[in-house]
């Protein structure tokens, strides 16, 4: 009963062996994939596995930095997207702000506002990128009508986690949880029923070097289960219901 809320199988990293990487999740036991479209590539392609993987549940977006190479008729032409087959898909994702990939912050705020109007119409979750802009996105989201925020793989200070755990925001915990003191930390502080697993796969493996698979949210949730002190399938448990209310509500 194990959810990856927070995938990447389009990437080419899986071109060779995609199949046998979703069979592989199913015989560890994971029953969902949310795959992460970034720009209208990977959008299409994302509905595209939705339809052919019955594991994988489609989430669209625009990634604040390919956002940032469009001008204004491709934004609109990737949000028409989006709207178009707002019923084919569980969220809005991957969206948010980097500020590490860009110091372009006034673009990068505008975009991300335009975003957060698209899913308050759509009434969608949203799962939320915020590297070193973990501020910006925390005070644009709190005067927003997002029923369901996720923020993906959070590295914010404890001060801001707090913030975002009491306005009610959930929080995927990727699998370098194994070999990470703050995403151990975080997962100490938040209460599980505002946790998710992802994995961000390819990236942020629990094993150093290796590509990431949704087969690993395992080591995640044996992390949890030791900080919460609490069975590995009592986490499971708890972490499947939290999916079902965010994102089958």
């Amino acid at each position: 009963m194990l959810v990856d809320v927070h995938a990447h199988l389009d990437f080419k990293e899986f071109d060779s062996d995609r199949d046998n990487v979703i069979e592989e999740a199913r015989k560890a036991g994971v029953v969902k994939i949310i795959n992460s479209g970034i720009n209208q590539k990977t959008n299409e392609k994302t509905l595209e596995f939705s339809k052919k993987y019955d594991l994988v549940e489609a989430s669209l977006g625009l990634y604040p930095i390919d956002m940032l190479k469009l001008n204004g008729k491709q934004i609109n032409s990737c949000l028409e997207f989006i709207k178009k087959h707002s019923k084919e898909i569980v969220a809005i994702g991957e969206v948010g702000l980097d500020y590490q990939e860009s110091q372009d912050k006034i673009n990068q705020k505008k975009n991300f506002k335009e975003i957060i109007s698209l899913t308050e119409s759509l009434k969608l979750p949203m799962i939320v990128h915020s590297r070193k802009a973990e501020q910006d996105v925390i005070d644009m989201l709190e005067g927003s009508k997002i029923k369901n925020v996720v923020l993906h793989c959070f590295s914010g200070n404890m001060k801001l986690v707090t913030k975002a755990a009491e306005l009610g925001f959930n929080f995927s915990i990727p699998c370098n949880i194994v070999f990470s003191n703050h995403f151990k930390s975080l997962v100490e502080k938040i209460p599980l029923k505002q946790m998710l697993t992802e994995t961000d796969a390819p990236y942020l493996s629990p094993i150093k070097g290796q590509r990431n698979e949704p087969k690993y949210i395992e080591y995640t949730i044996h992390e949890i289960a030791k900080i919460k002190n609490l069975t590995e399938e009592e986490i499971k448990k708890i972490i499947f219901m939290n999916y079902q209310r965010i994102f089958s509500s």
